[in-house]
């Protein structure tokens, strides 16, 4: 059986407030046509439809669109919500559409309830695992800890059973919207931390053929039997290095995993450019960016004048403009802006207590800040899906 892995199309999103519903538009037709061209029997979906949880119409139309474009194909689709969806709402008509061939997988507790479709060989059970916040769902999974590799598991756990009620050489595929470890982050995702991890590893999938994974916006491969498709349209600069491109797997009738990339369309390159200004208007070497979306880090010592106009008559795309001078290493600034790189509101949060009290919080400290870090995130999730 053929199938095309895709995820985190984010409908309705920018980029750098350059509206993106063209190019989230023209994907689409992209996918369309592969899907046709490589005689895809079955294309999936691992989360992040939209952008957010009420998304804008425009957005709304061009999933219906989708929708519709696929299912005049006759090619099953399984799609499951991610967390920038809300799950009730993409969720809507599912019973209805999935009579089109679109099976939309949005309620945690139908986690172990496959959609199964056939080839010459047998059954493939498709299992769609919505993206599950552990502080919504533990209570559904009889967890004691909300985390996510808890609840995670719990859902292989009802995968699993039911796979074990399935005829001898049942193949199956899961599909999940989650952080896995080893999995290689960028800017543009939101943050899933709880309790301090964010992370779980691929070994909460075992026992299944393939796992198409959403939620991480590069394309990679985790194991051979564990992939992200990564989004198809770049939403952060962070992602300048990435190829845009979906799975092209094929699953043996033993199981067997093989597969390849397909590349998608990208409206226009991605380039960082570091320097001052003078020699960022100067290199000769950086005129292979000047179509490009550029992300321009200022080096100068001191601010010069009009930086963003002069940039943009060379780099007429320019939508990003970042001041970092060259300072010594003992300015304060450098010290501060080093303390806060790369660090998480937990850490942050310790150090600012570090700074007040002159010692840092004890353990039990610590676990209060945690669940307090956890309780806004939580809400804040509860909040956006009520709206």
């Amino acid at each position: 059986m053929r199938l095309l892995h895709t995820s985190d199309w984010h409908l309705g999103r920018a980029f750098h407030r350059v509206n993106m519903l063209g190019a989230q538009a023209e994907y689409i037709g992209h996918l369309v046509t592969a899907v046709r061209e490589h005689e895809v029997d079955a294309v999936l979906v691992s989360g992040d439809v939209y952008d957010r949880a009420v998304p804008p119409l425009a957005a709304v139309e061009l999933f219906d669109d989708a929708l519709h474009r696929l299912a005049d194909l006759g090619v099953p689709t399984v799609m499951i919500s991610g967390n920038h969806d809300s799950a009730r709402r993409l969720g809507v008509g599912a019973g209805l559409i999935g009579r089109a061939g679109i099976h939309l997988r949005t309620d945690p507790a139908a986690a172990g309830t496959p959609v199964l479709l056939q080839d010459a060989y047998g059954d493939v059970a498709f299992y769609g695992l919505p993206y599950l916040e552990p502080a919504l769902v533990k209570d559904e999974f009889g967890v004691a800890r909300a985390g996510h590799e808890a609840v995670l598991a719990a859902a292989m756990d009802r995968v699993r059973a039911d796979l074990a009620t399935r005829a001898r050489g049942t193949r199956s595929v899961v599909l999940a919207h989650a952080f896995v470890t080893g999995g290689e982050p960028s800017d543009s995702e939101r943050d899933i931390t709880v309790g301090g991890v964010a992370s779980v590893p691929a070994g909460v999938f075992d026992g299944v053929d393939y796992t198409a994974l959403g939620h991480l916006h590069g394309c990679q491969t985790i194991t051979e039997r564990v992939r992200y498709s990564g989004s198809p349209l770049p939403y952060s600069f962070s992602e300048s290095a990435h190829r845009k491109t979906m799975w092209l797997v094929d699953l043996g009738p033993g199981g067997e995993v093989t597969a390849e990339r397909i590349d998608c369309p990208v409206p226009r390159a991605l380039a960082r450019v570091r320097g001052t200004l003078a020699e960022l208007l100067a290199d000769p070497a950086l005129a292979r960016h000047e179509e490009a979306w550029v992300e321009a880090t200022l080096t100068d010592a001191v601010r010069p004048a009009d930086p963003m106009a002069r940039l943009t008559e060379r780099f007429p795309h320019t939508l990003s403009l970042v001041f970092a001078p060259e300072r010594a290493p003992d300015d304060p600034d450098v010290s501060y802006a080093r303390r806060l790189a790369d660090r998480s509101d937990q850490e942050i949060a310790e150090d600012f207590v570090a700074h007040v009290r002159g010692a840092g919080p004890d353990t039990r400290e610590q676990g209060v800040l945690r669940d307090a870090f956890d309780a806004v995130r939580a809400d804040d999730v509860v909040r956006e899906v009520a709206r």
